[in-house]
């Protein structure tokens, strides 16, 4: 079976030229046979500090943003989404993402857009497997922490009112039909179809935000309202839980978009440093807003607009440097300020904890704002990059990505709405969903 390795592959050409690294044919595949401790132990690392996005960071976001009756349905969606995508994961997704038989750079068949089953249950990685520098199986589980997190950012869409089988189960299809050709068409290799064009996406802009951003607004319309959505406040329960998750996603990141890298280099460095600027100047830009407008910054404030920041730096943040880490972080926290808070407000949605705004909103436009600092103009690491052309380039494949995440999510909640039911009923609302769902309580009486 053909191995495609996007660190020595493409990915190199057009995204890692951080630091000048460059590879020959000749040099990247001894690299490909000869195992780099240092390099293993930071993905390893990395590996861990994406699953703590997840758990606890995500879920302790989330859980903090809902009414107190609803946080342990949130702990369990999350845990619950990590188990069951985990499976999954092993048994069919890494294949179908990371499949490579028959593939052909510049020819477009069924492989341009899904994998192949030949990596069923990873059948075919042993310890002594190598991708680039590092152990497969190593590379496996740091895709899989991808997949894992991907479902849980659209849990905060329909938060407080999806029965907990209706998540789980849209969860294992929409990874299958929707999360997995995606992210084969990005990173799969010669052959993909977004790779094949020369779409930019170091660590998930399309693969993760973009189709989960656009996941949560299907599902939040199709999910309905909370009850008395609009007429009843529903603040944050527990803004100190919320914060604390915040810290966790923010120090996970680090993995997240370091780890991109697949090495421990000067790449890895510079993605990890420009992941700690955006979400800087998204925070302070959205409490500015918020000072402007209200009088007073809010913590709340701060923390969305640093997950904001955060998301839309992660497709630019192997190609950009601090020039254009600060100006997308800035732009994300004003537009998503914008689309969280006036737009929501205007179209009447009840994404409940800002998925779209945030994560869909941000993602678009680190995706977006790439063919621009990426530029060696501005700072970028991007060498030759026509900007317009690649503006181009990012927009077909996000437009692409937003109507098929779009689609395939409206008709697996529609079969999941006439078969087990999406929503749970309205006495169960009331009472909460730690009650209805889990027979328990996050907090005594």
């Amino acid at each position: 079976m053909k191995k495609i390795n996007p660190l020595f592959d493409g990915r190199v050409s057009r995204v890692l030229m951080l630091a000048g690294l460059a590879f020959g044919a000749a040099s990247s595949a001894e690299a490909q046979d000869a195992l780099n401790a240092g390099d293993t132990a930071w993905i390893t690392v990395a590996t861990g500090l994406v699953l703590f996005m997840m758990i606890p960071g995500l879920a302790m976001f989330y859980a903090g943003l809902v009414r107190r009756k609803n946080v342990l349905s949130v702990f369990m969606q999350c845990f619950g989404i990590t188990a069951v995508i985990s499976i999954l994961w092993t048994v069919v997704g890494y294949s179908l993402a990371f499949g490579t038989t028959g593939m052909e750079e510049g020819k477009i068949g069924l492989h341009a857009f899904v994998g192949d089953l030949d990596n069923l249950f990873i059948k075919n990685i042993s310890p002594d497997s190598m991708f680039g520098s590092i152990p497969e199986v190593l590379f496996f589980v740091f895709q899989m922490t991808f997949a894992v997190i991907t479902p849980g950012l659209i849990v905060g869409a329909f938060a407080e009112r999806m029965k907990f089988s209706a998540v789980l189960l849209f969860s294992v299809i929409w990874v299958l039909v929707c999360y997995l050709p995606i992210c084969h068409m990005v990173w799969g290799g010669d052959g993909a179809y977004f790779w094949d064009k020369g779409v930019i996406d170091f660590a998930g802009g399309i693969v993760v935000h973009i189709t989960a951003g656009v996941a949560a607004l299907v599902a939040c319309i199709m999910v309905g309202p909370r009850k008395d959505h609009g007429k009843t406040p529903m603040p944050p329960h527990n803004l100190t839980m919320t914060l604390t998750g915040t810290a966790m996603l923010w120090v996970g990141w680090f993995g997240f978009n370091g780890g991109s890298a697949l090495a421990a280099n000067g790449s890895s460095a510079m993605a990890i440093t420009v992941t700690q600027l955006s979400p800087c100047a998204a925070a302070l830009v959205w409490i500015l807003i918020e000072r402007i407008k209200f009088g007073k910054p809010s913590a709340l404030g701060f923390a969305t607009g640093a997950i904001a920041g955060l998301a839309a730096i992660t497709p630019a943040a192997g190609s950009v440097g601090p020039i254009g880490a600060l100006a997308i972080g800035s732009v994300a926290g004003a537009v998503c300020w914008w689309a969280a808070v006036i737009l929501k407000a205007k179209l009447g949605y009840d994404d409940a904890l800002d998925v779209v705004g945030v994560h869909g909103v941000g993602g678009l436009i680190g995706i977006l704002l790439v063919a621009v600092f990426g530029a060696p103009a501005f700072g970028g690491f991007v060498e030759d990059m026509d900007i317009a052309s690649q503006f181009a380039t990012q927009a077909m494949a996000s437009v692409i990505t937003i109507v098929f995440t779009l689609v395939t999510t409206f008709i697996i909640l529609k079969g999941i709405d006439l078969t087990i039911g999406l929503r749970v009923d309205e006495d169960g609302e009331v009472a909460g969903l730690d009650i209805t769902e889990h027979g328990e309580t996050g907090y005594e009486l």
